[in-house]
């Protein structure tokens, strides 16, 4: 079973849901800003993909940053000034990820590419 992390107010994460949904496939939502994302799986996702992935900074929750708060994750401080920024605002992270067995499979959405996922991972549904 996959895990989607999302929010519930995002259409590209509504489009993905809704592939996933047409397509058969059980998985299990986290909204990011609802649900409490934890620590743990706040830091796995960073230290899967990285923070210049995770982070949306096209969003208007990362332009709503104060300078410090974006210049932070160019420092030395990068993983853990991540983790902070996607605590205080679960909102700044890309959307929506997909996950199977607590590994990141994709970040962002695109439907060959979940079809080829969902294929490879023998998670499709059989007719």
């Amino acid at each position: 079973m996959f895990t989607f992390l999302g929010l519930s107010t995002c259409d590209t994460c509504r489009k993905a849901r809704r592939w996933l949904d047409n397509a058969g496939i059980d998985y299990q939502v986290i909204d990011v800003r609802k649900d409490t994302v934890s620590a743990e799986r706040r830091r796995s996702l960073l230290e899967q993909v990285g923070p210049a992935t995770l982070i949306n900074r096209r969003s208007t929750t990362w332009r709503n940053l104060s300078e410090s708060e974006r210049q932070s994750l160019d420092n030395d401080q990068g993983l853990d000034a991540a983790d902070h920024l996607l605590e205080s605002s679960p909102s700044l992270m890309k959307r929506p990820i997909l996950m199977a067995s607590d590994k990141v499979v994709m970040v962002g959405f695109d439907a060959t590419r979940y079809q080829q996922l969902i294929n490879d991972s023998g998670d499709a549904p059989t007719a």
